[in-house]
């Protein structure tokens, strides 16, 4: 009895552990008598959220119940108050607060390397709540000497500020009690890994009556072998059985192995989140209750934006309606715009340890806007790019202060800004374009034969070669010019958001203190090993050890790649599937699924973000 109300940091509670399963089947029963008693329904769903939370990530569940306390109280306060400039300073007192706390267990780590860059003064990052624990306790309960990232902090502190500026803005009305509001910041579906849920989406079904149609079970219960299957299937064995040993050390493996294991890596971070995702709309479905979609087939995508149209939607809508638009979207460069310009250009100069990487920074963003000035025509794509940028840099931020995080979050906003310009560009020019860069790439390769030049040279001539055959079908109007653009696009963006990856895999899991370096280090290494001559003969030997994991991949990208509507057929007609033949459908997927389960329970990959 005390094992299952303890906290084990070794053990935390997963959705794919039998203990997770054995927990929802007791609140479901009691869900099941208390399901249409409003206020009763959402005090027990807060309180086995809070539970849950618990199991999850231990005494972390302070900090979960302190904002939701916060910002429920200053919600209050905003929307009593009559006057703007009282509204307004409620407001950043959340933000305030709110920021304040992730920033420090995200961040503590980076704005000690900063005051260190600064001032030279050695700072030891202590965990100032452990701290206050042990003086609460009156003995050394709990270790300072690190910050332990709470699981999920990220996601629900961008719920509960999404709810006070969207009382703030007049979207909703402030929750009427604390129940209610505190089982919408911590409703244990989506609480760890998202979906982030828009305040103004979740607070209105806080008031609805229960309801679990015969479909809406067999929907809700798709999604869940759904997301079981993309987990433990393709997400976990992938990664135990090749991508993990590959990013350990990238030089005990060949290029070929290299290059495959960030290919593998792209499809097993996709099947773990969105696995993730789908087990949390179909548990939440079953007692009645909607979240938003968060992937759409991302690598369908045949641009980088539409990517992001696609991956961590959630993310994507949160950053655009409370980041993107208030710094000016299309329209103009805020004071919030020339606030992050210098910022970044700060975070530039600490983690690269060099100003001339800021004042580069700096110099481009000020051309930007000074060109947007005095070119009227050009200011709304100027403007629109320039916070885009700004935007997928927070973006890449919010995983974590490290370069390679930057790095990542800067390529995606490169990659979006390439395809405006891309996009607006007649076809006589990107042959130009094209053929120059390529050309120049072949020189620099030529002069410096290093393995990074090698791997761009190779990737230009692909896409040279790719627009050369579109050029021809543009010249000669041909019908099939733009399935060909379409396809053409899937790959490439597919193939850019992968290498991206490289950067986002290589520093996650890390200790924040070396994360820096091991993650460059191992960035480095990977690219050397792809960009060096690969030994073919031994690709055959590697396909044939590695059979069940390429296999895997394989099914895995073109399950994806299926049609929407093929994908909305069979999952409609599980739905409609008699009860005793669907019971018999989920005994035996649940008997196939976990024949792939690994020694270890692997934690989902957002887990600690």
């Amino acid at each position: 009895m005390e094992k299952i109300f303890s906290f084990d940091p070794n053990s935390p509670l997963l959705f794919t552990q039998f203990y997770f399963w054995a927990f929802l089947a007791v609140v479901f029963m009691i869900f099941t008598l208390i399901g249409n008693k409003r206020l009763l329904r959402n005090a027990f769903l807060f309180l086995v959220s809070v539970f849950f939370y618990f199991k999850t990530s231990g005494l972390s569940l302070l900090i979960l119940l302190f904002v939701t306390v916060s910002d429920f109280l200053i919600a209050k306060r905003i929307s009593k108050s009559k006057k703007e400039g009282a509204r307004k300073a409620w407001l950043i007192l959340s933000l305030v607060i709110d920021l304040s706390i992730l920033c420090y267990f995200k961040y503590a780590y980076f704005f000690a390397d900063f005051i260190h860059s600064i001032t030279g003064l050695e700072i030891k990052v202590v965990n100032i709540f452990s701290q206050i624990g042990n003086i609460i306790a009156g003995k050394e309960l709990f270790s300072v000497d690190s910050i332990v990232l709470p699981v999920g902090i990220s996601f629900f502190t961008f719920q509960v500020i999404s709810y006070t500026v969207d009382v703030y803005r007049k979207e909703i009305e402030p929750v009427r009690n604390i129940l209610d509001f505190g089982f919408y910041v911590s409703f244990f579906p989506q609480l760890v890994a998202g979906p982030i849920v828009k305040a103004s989406d979740f607070i209105p079904q806080l008031y609805k009556n229960f309801h679990l149609g015969r479909r809406q079970f067999g929907i809700a219960v798709f999604w869940i072998l759904n997301g079981l299957a993309k987990k433990i299937i393709l997400s976990d064995y992938i990664a135990v059985n090749f991508v993990d040993r590959v990013f350990e050390n990238p030089l005990l493996f060949t290029g070929f192995e290299n290059f495959a294991a960030l290919f593998g890596y792209s499809l097993q971070v996709y099947a773990d989140f969105s696995g993730y995702t789908d087990i949390a709309i179909g548990v939440a479905m079953l007692m009645g209750f909607y979240l938003p979609q968060n992937f759409d087939s991302p690598y369908k995508a045949a641009n980088p934006q539409d990517f992001w149209r696609r991956w961590h939607m959630s993310l994507s809508r949160w950053l655009k309606g409370y980041l993107y638009i208030p710094l000016g979207g299309n329209r103009e460069a805020s004071f919030g715009t020339y606030f992050w310009i210098v910022l970044f250009a700060i975070i530039a100069a600490i983690l690269s340890s060099s100003w001339a990487v800021s004042l580069i920074f700096v110099g481009i963003a000020l051309l930007m806007i000074v060109i947007s000035h005095f070119s009227k025509d050009s200011k709304k794509s100027i403007i629109a790019n320039l916070n885009r940028f700004i935007t997928m840099l927070l973006g890449g931020l919010w995983h974590g202060a490290s370069w390679n995080f930057i790095i990542w979050g800067g390529l995606n906003g490169i990659g979006m800004i390439a395809f405006q310009f891309w996009k607006k560009t007649g076809w006589h020019l990107k042959m130009v374009y094209i053929t120059i860069i390529t050309a120049a790439l072949c020189a620099v390769r030529h002069f410096y034969p290093l393995p990074i030049w090698n791997l761009l040279t190779v990737w230009m001539l692909v896409i040279f070669a790719g627009t050369v055959v579109r050029y021809v079908y543009h010249l000669c109007k041909g019908q099939k010019g733009q399935k060909l653009g379409y396809v053409w696009g899937v790959i490439q963006t597919f193939v850019f958001i992968t290498f991206t990856r490289l950067f986002f895999r290589s520093g996650s899991n890390l200790d924040p203190e070396t994360a820096n370096l091991e993650a460059w280090n191992t960035a480095k290494n990977m690219v050397n090993q792809i960009g060096s001559k690969w030994n073919t003969a031994v690709i055959p030997d590697i396909i044939a050890n590695y059979w069940e994991v390429f296999i895997l991949i394989i099914l895995g990208m073109i399950i994806h790649w299926l049609p929407s509507r093929w994908k909305r057929w069979y999952r409609i007609n599980f739905a409609l599937l008699p009860l005793p033949v669907m019971l018999l459908v989920v005994v035996a997927a649940v008997f196939v699924i976990y024949q792939f389960i690994t020694a270890d329970m692997q934690a989902f990959i957002y887990f600690q973000f």
